[in-house]
């Protein structure tokens, strides 16, 4: 049985807008083991974005307890909280969220500025890391001279270049064409199975099945958490058959 890397018991996330209480989520109770691959759905107003920010640590609950790798992270201040985005979460967002004057390199090798790497060891691991999701041809091009794939495995190797516990992927192929989206879609699961634990934001059914998990939301709440085909199809396979007489 894997170990349990995330642990949400009752997670609630209100807002004051005014004199209204916004409860964007009710109680959210869910475990992820390490190296799950789960899809997070939802409609708009559903609570995904908020959960996917508790997730992050880009936020925190208003109530309920966020255990990550064993530590309790929903109560910890700013500072603790962004020392646990950089050492523990890994971030592929929709819109890439690249520096646009800094080469490929140079937007991989940020993460590990802030851990405190040496200019050396920031340049090996960064290239190391580029090298891997296909780009070692492409380390010193700025992001508008890169294709919006070549732009998103950027973003990816910078997810990756800390060795995270967790890739949190939000709407990874949002703004790519199909073909390329298939092709970032199959990076993410080779980088599920090389070990990392995968939580993917996405409103695509067939981006969701790509996952082994569907969690989703309605109205704040956990609407269903179900394997999905890909994964029972894959376990299947996995059974030995029993020999025949």
């Amino acid at each position: 049985m894997k170990q349990e890397i995330i642990k949400l018991t009752d997670i609630k996330r209100y807002f004051t807008v005014g004199t209204e209480v916004i409860k964007a989520l009710r109680t959210i109770t869910m475990d992820i083991r390490k190296n799950e691959y789960l899809a997070l759905m939802g409609p708009s107003g559903s609570g995904k974005s908020t959960l996917m920010n508790l997730l992050g640590c880009l936020d925190t609950p208003t109530f309920g307890q966020y255990i990550l790798n064993g530590k309790d992270v929903s109560k910890l201040n700013d500072n603790d909280l962004a020392e646990i985005r950089n050492k523990e979460i890994g971030f592929i967002f929709q819109t890439f969220n690249l520096l646009p004057r800094s080469t490929a390199l140079e937007n991989v090798m940020l993460p590990l500025i802030y851990a405190g790497y040496s200019k050396h060891d920031r340049i090996e691991r960064a290239s190391e890391v580029l090298a891997d999701v296909g780009l070692a041809d492409r380390m010193n091009h700025r992001p508008n001279e890169l294709s919006g794939g070549q732009r998103q495995r950027v973003a990816t190797a910078r997810a990756l270049v800390n060795n995270p516990s967790i890739i949190l992927a939000d709407e990874p192929t949002g703004n790519l064409d199909s073909k390329t989206s298939l092709e970032i879609m199959h990076l993410i699961e080779q980088i599920h199975e090389a070990g990392n634990t995968i939580i993917v934001v996405t409103h695509e059914e067939s981006i969701a099945r790509e996952a082994h998990r569907i969690v989703r939301l309605i109205d704040g709440e956990i609407a269903s958490d179900e394997w999905s085909e890909k994964f029972i199809s894959k376990e299947a396979k996995q059974i030995p058959e029993e020999k025949k007489d």
